[in-house]
């Protein structure tokens, strides 16, 4: 416990090995749904998704994924906050004994902790387990804070409030009825909030559909179709059906992005697509239209929610039925797949 710490008990590692070595502090662990979605009103949350190169290709979904379970912990958010606890070393482990990427003690991880990566163990040097356990407890301190707040308790920004009591504990933030005094968090939480442009993505939304498109290409750069819509034989089926997509071949994590405005209608798991997203964009010249997203290794939306042009949607993958990492773009007309090429002004 910090010098100027609180009197709560029950604490939980915060503020550990950062770029500049902030001391380490530990908070007590909060009660209720932690993957309940915190309110989105008055939150001080950040958007979009991540910056295209600054976290390291195999920890991308894991971000995404972590920074997608409630509304005001963003994947920027959880990026800069595993720079501030451990810069990034998977291994890292303070001097009190906290643990990994995201710093957990072990008597508060089996709270939080998940095989998130299938290996058959939770652990904190687990970078995917560590990752959505962190995505895991911010939510549930922002779900603590808006209590606080909603009762009367508490006042500030719900993102600023949660990541203090990340770092103090939730106690502090009723007891001093918003930010904590105490100098060690103020700087936890500013450094947290200096590194997340760092990391936020800046061109998510809003796109535009270029001059001459009905559609926006759904990643960035000129990506090579790998496969086009039409008959073919299914690589994994191996039987002869429709390709009802358009195939680009581009890395894993690599952001997918909404091709146009609308609104998402599904956001989940299809045993074919694997992650899909579907986005309907209402009616254009008289026909319903509607784009998927397919095979990503993270999903960044929710159903109900309004997306504009270019914001990312998820992130590229290879789950469902799919040999390799590729983004699978589809365009349905009145519930019928239709060859995306021309809607993206590539034929």
């Amino acid at each position: 416990m910090s010098k100027d710490g609180g009197g709560t008990v029950g604490w939980v590692v915060g503020g550990g090995i950062a770029a500049v070595m902030l001391p380490v502090i530990m908070m007590v662990a909060v009660s209720g749904n932690e993957s309940s979605k915190a309110q989105a009103d008055e939150q001080g949350g950040v958007g979009g998704g991540l910056k295209n190169g600054s976290v390291r290709a195999e920890y991308v979904p894991w971000v995404l994924k972590a920074g997608s379970m409630c509304d005001v912990i963003k994947p920027a958010v959880i990026a800069a906050q595993i720079e501030a606890e451990s810069g990034w070393n998977p291994n890292a482990r303070s001097p009190v004994g906290a643990e990994g990427l995201s710093q957990f003690m072990p008597g508060t991880w089996p709270s939080w902790g998940r095989d998130e990566d299938g290996n058959g163990r939770a652990s904190p040097y687990d970078p995917a387990d560590a990752i959505m356990a962190q995505g895991r407890y911010d939510c549930a301190l922002a779900k603590n804070v808006e209590g606080y707040k909603n009762r009367g308790e508490a006042s500030g920004e719900t993102l600023d409030l949660a990541l203090a009591a990340y770092n103090a504990g939730p106690g502090a933030i009723e007891q001093y009825h918003g930010m904590p005094p105490y100098t060690e968090t103020r700087n936890y939480v500013a450094r947290i909030k200096s590194l997340i442009p760092k990391y936020e993505s800046i061109d998510d939304a809003p796109g535009k559909v270029p001059p001459g498109q009905q559609m926006a290409m759904p990643l960035r750069g000129n990506p090579p179709v790998t496969s086009p819509f039409g008959m073919r034989m299914h690589p994994i089926l191996h039987v002869w059906k429709l390709h009802t997509g358009i195939d680009f071949g581009v890395p894993a994590g690599t952001p997918f992005l909404a091709a146009r405005d609308g609104k998402v209608t599904f956001a989940g798991w299809s045993k074919g697509y694997g992650n899909r997203v579907v986005i309907s964009h209402g009616t254009i010249g008289g026909k319903r239209v509607s784009t998927t997203y397919n095979h990503m290794s993270a999903i960044n939306v929710s159903v109900g929610q309004q997306i504009k042009v270019g914001q990312q949607v998820g992130a590229v993958g290879s789950t469902g039925y799919s040999t390799g990492p590729h983004a699978h773009f589809e365009v349905m007309v009145n519930g019928k797949y239709v060859d995306p090429a021309p809607w993206l002004g590539l034929k």
